[in-house]
């Protein structure tokens, strides 16, 4: 294969069409020509390549034919031969849409060959060489070729473009609208997007979890989107649709403008806007507007469009030239105050009028005979008085004496909404749905340890920060040193909210959990996020009650380095401080929330291994000879395998609840003796036996695997004379399943049952810490470096 031939110079149309003959060009014509081409040989960057490449051809039973392929600034090219005279097959013109699809490796090990493909507005070219050199050279040729293009603009885009720059100029927006069907609604499909989009079927996947969702191309999702914004009319339940659609968005994010912008169209210019079929695009308008921003252009077009939706007290309608209570045109007029009105601007229900600077008051108030005479009036005023008085804009609010409509509400809503929307990682779930097209706030259900469940009002906007806000000023702790956080919670996980997450994205997880697991039972819990003081606060407060229920919490996880007989007697403490003395009709909570759980499994574990005999031989009861084995390394191998792991398991989960018969049995003969000790002295008591370890008050995680590493130079700058090798430090200071405990003043590291901490540096000693990389965690000191590897990273 012949390597690519380049040109500096702009190529000639000449010598691109074999068809045209430079001798046609007068030569006045041909002398211009030559000298502009002269002039910009060493200006112009871009490359002009030739070559030989194979292009896949479907419908032959050839799958590859070799052309000769010619690249200019307008379009990629292919003739049937090199030569001057030889037929031009084809041509794919290029403009800032295209997009190339550059070789990769896997491609090449399956076919051996390195596959290029542009991606027109209707064709594609999908090309290859053996060498990587010359598919790169290609790539970036049409790269060069396709990012030197203007960018393509869209009719919409040029109206929004228009009606931005004529926004205070109501007649020429309502010309540009009645002029312009494609700014307003209609039921006929949409056949093209909106607004522009590149070209190609892949350019989704560099979107997550988008490419194995069954996507088209973008301009194809862009089209099916509006069909089925267009359903929402005649749709029963329009939850799954708007949801479907949020959806979309959420994976395709080139989409959202588009999407606001159809919305746009189609809640502009509708005869009859109240109808419950037409109120269903501003109710998909407010579940976007709660989910996604649009772009800075489409924002500002939005806005535009929210404000010219609104009602105004008085509606006069331009486009049929009647006026406002149906009087003619009068003279203009001037109050008493000597204030002469503008042309009254109906846009809005803002009033935009201009007054004398010089009589200007600092408060105006119009009456009710003022306002109507001002409202009937249809002054002027000329440019040459607005530049002689110093005019300025004043914007009154006049308030309508009919209630707002729907389309009003939306409208307000929207607009609010724009201020606070961020980004949300998840969309909407069915039931905020149903509160937004409700325009209705969320409760949020909210669960403290020790106290009732809490309903904090929310919206689509309110952060984990603002729900630990209002929680902290209805329980009374604002001037608590403790601080407090949101946790993520079902009966075997937690997790940290982060103070900036969006507390409707939570729930909707929860609602995604729930659906697929529905024994999860997840829920948000307030507690406290780190103790900075536990000897100061007041028994009798609500702070000590949530220090006592995480105390507990701690224990019950098997944070708690003590005997058995302790871990019983803070159990039956619990009992006592839940239910008073001993009763047999009072409520008992189950064994794992009194006492660790861990501590059952082992001792049945342990028990279990001392009763365990060896199972009978199955196949000792036929003949030796019998099938010769195989039936036994077979089928009946894994069936005997699999029959002795049932029974083992059975015979586990008997001692286990036998052992936890028997836990139970002490627990309850302890909470006996504490008989006429009162409920404040119990919590009281459990805490003082807690607080005995030093670990207490520290926020606890599970390592499981630490590593001490002593640098080398460190080593050499004290004078060892032992210099420690890497590798040996390493595996000398490794340890695994460890305690990492984070407290107010310092970082504790504890072997996992011990009391005592092996590891204790304050957080001076501390230069820097970080993720290093997967779960991987460093503390990095003066004299050593402390690696971690926990599956708790997130939390750390």
């Amino acid at each position: 294969m012949s390597s690519p031939v380049l040109h500096r110079a702009q190529l000639n149309p000449a010598s691109v069409t074999p068809k045209t003959d430079v001798s046609e060009i007068p030569e006045e014509m041909r002398s211009l020509i030559i000298e502009k081409n002269k002039g910009t040989i060493e200006d112009d960057s871009s490359l002009l390549v030739k070559g030989w490449l194979y292009k896949e051809v479907h419908g032959t039973w050839l799958r590859q034919r070799k052309h000769w392929f010619v690249l200019t600034q307008d379009a990629l090219e292919y003739y049937s031969s090199d030569e001057r005279n030889a037929k031009r097959l084809g041509m794919l013109v290029l403009t800032s849409l295209c997009t190339v699809i550059w070789p990769d490796k896997q491609t090449y090990k399956e076919t051996g060959y390195w596959n290029v493909a542009v991606y027109g507005r209707k064709l594609c070219y999908r090309l290859s060489t053996k060498h990587f050199n010359e598919a790169i050279h290609w790539a970036c040729a049409i790269q060069k070729v396709i990012e030197s293009k203007a960018p393509v603009e869209t009719p919409t885009q040029l109206l929004i473009r228009d009606i931005e720059e004529n926004k205070f100029n109501p007649e020429a927006v309502e010309n540009i609208y009645r002029h312009n069907s494609i700014l307003k609604y209609t039921q006929s499909p949409l056949y093209a997007p909106l607004l522009p989009f590149q070209y190609g079927s892949v350019e989704h996947k560099i979107y997550s979890n988008s490419s194995s969702k069954g996507y088209s191309t973008l301009r194809d999702e862009a089209v099916k989107i509006f069909n089925s914004i267009q359903q929402l009319e005649t749709a029963r339940d329009a939850v799954p649709l708007i949801q479907g659609v949020l959806q979309t968005c959420q994976d395709l994010q080139p989409l959202r403008d588009e999407v606001y912008c159809q919305l746009i169209k189609q809640t502009s210019g509708v005869s009859s806007p109240e109808t419950e079929a037409h109120l269903r695009y501003w109710q998909l308008l407010t579940c976007m507007s709660c989910t996604f921003l649009p772009g800075l252009p489409v924002l500002k077009y939005l806005r535009f469009h929210l404000k010219r939706s609104e009602r105004a007290g008085v509606t006069m309608v331009r486009s049929s030239g009647r006026r406002v209570g149906g009087e003619k045109k009068k003279r203009p007029k001037t109050s008493k105050n000597g204030v002469e009105f503008s042309k009254l601007n109906y846009r809005t229900h803002r009033i935009v009028f201009l007054m004398k600077a010089t009589e200007l008051h600092s408060d105006v108030i119009l009456g009710k005979a003022t306002r109507s005479r001002f409202l009937q009036a249809e002054c002027q005023m000329t440019l040459r008085e607005e530049h002689l008085v110093g005019a300025f804009v004043l914007t009154t609010e006049i308030q309508s004496k009919h209630p707002d409509t729907e389309v009003d509400n939306y409208a307000a809503f929207i607009a609010e909404a724009l201020e606070k929307t961020r980004g949300r990682e998840l969309v909407p779930s069915w039931e905020e749905i149903h509160i937004l097209m409700n325009r209705q706030e969320m409760v949020c259900t909210v669960h403290c340890p020790g106290q009732e469940v809490s309903q904090v009002p929310i919206s689509s906007h309110t952060t984990a920060e603002e729900v630990v806000k209002k929680m902290v000023q209805h329980l009374g702790l604002q001037h608590s040193p403790n601080t407090f956080a949101l946790y993520e919670q079902n009966c075997h996980r937690e997790w940290l909210v982060a103070s900036s997450s969006i507390v409707a994205d939570v729930l909707t997880k929860f609602e995604n959990l729930t659906s697929k697991d529905p024994d999860s039972q997840w829920r948000l819990c307030f507690k406290v996020y780190c103790f900075l003081d536990t000897d100061n606060i007041p028994i009798d407060s609500v702070e000590f009650l949530l220090l006592f229920e995480q105390a507990h919490e701690m224990v019950v996880r098997g944070h708690l380095p003590t005997s058995e007989d302790d871990l019983q007697y803070l159990a039956a403490l619990r009992l006592q401080s839940l239910n008073g003395d001993f009763n047999l009709h009072a409520p008992v909570p189950p064994l794992e929330e009194l006492f660790p759980g861990h501590l059952i499994e082992v001792r049945a574990l342990a028990s279990a291994r001392m009763l365990l005999t060896k199972p009978p031989n199955c196949s000792s009861r036929f003949h030796a000879g019998f099938l010769s084995g195989a039936l036994h390394n077979g089928l009946w191998g894994q069936m005997a395998a699999h029959k002795q792991k049932a029974e083992e398991d059975l015979r586990l989960r008997s001692r286990m609840k036998e052992e936890g018969l028997s836990v139970m049995a002490a627990i309850v003969e302890r909470w006996k003796l504490l008989q006429g000790l009162s409920r404040e002295d119990a919590v009281t008591t459990y805490l003082s036996i807690v607080k005995q370890w030093s670990g207490f008050g520290s926020t606890l995680y599970d390592i499981d695997f630490y590593v001490v590493n002593v640098p080398t130079l460190w080593e050499k700058r004290k004078g060892s004379s032992a210099c420690l090798n890497k590798n040996e430090s390493s595996t000398e200071n490794c340890l695994h399943r460890v305690w990492l405990g984070i407290a107010a003043q310092e970082v504790s590291l504890y072997k996992q049952g011990h009391r005592e901490p092996f590891e204790c540096f304050s957080y001076n000693q501390i230069s820097s810490f970080g993720i290093c990389e997967g779960n991987t965690f460093k503390i990095i000191m003066a004299e050593k470096e402390l690696i971690f590897e926990t599956s708790s990273l997130r939390k750390v």
